[in-house]
């Protein structure tokens, strides 16, 4: 969707809250087959490089890893809050007609060139601090 400039979110605590509070990160890459989509959960740490770095734990069966080599350019999506805004809810829609509908939304696109990181250590400390994350909010 067409987004004019003051609509963007440049706010970069915004949108690093986006992606603390929406997880589930859409890795988009492109390789010999053309575009793929794969939905990981993700964990942004802040702390490493200049913007942060997005890390995400995916099967060893799920061929991502074999058909996409590290340094491949990669796009991340977070996909927020979202919500249809009807032109109906504008009086002016009454008046002259020229409201259209809209979609107000909550989106952070995180570019980037894939690492993979083939070490049983590293994989058990992601899945174990993922899984902390999110079983933290289960009911007891």
């Amino acid at each position: 969707m067409y987004t004019p400039a003051h609509f963007a979110e440049t706010r970069i605590e915004e949108l690093h809250r986006i992606m603390r509070t929406h997880p589930l990160g859409m890795l988009v890459t492109h390789g010999a087959d053309g575009l793929d989509a794969d939905h990981i959960p993700m964990e942004f740490d802040v702390s490493a490089g200049p913007h942060g770095s997005l890390i995400g734990h995916v099967a060893r069966a799920n061929t991502l890893w074999q058909r996409c080599p590290p340094g491949t350019p990669v796009m991340v999506a977070f996909r927020g809050s979202e919500a249809y805004v009807s032109p109906s809810w504008y009086p002016s829609k009454q008046e002259t007609h020229r409201q259209v509908p809209t979609w107000n939304y909550e989106v952070v696109h995180a570019h980037g060139t894939l690492t993979i990181h083939d070490d049983e250590r590293f994989v058990r400390g992601l899945v174990g601090r993922l899984t902390r994350r999110h079983e933290a909010a289960e009911p007891k």
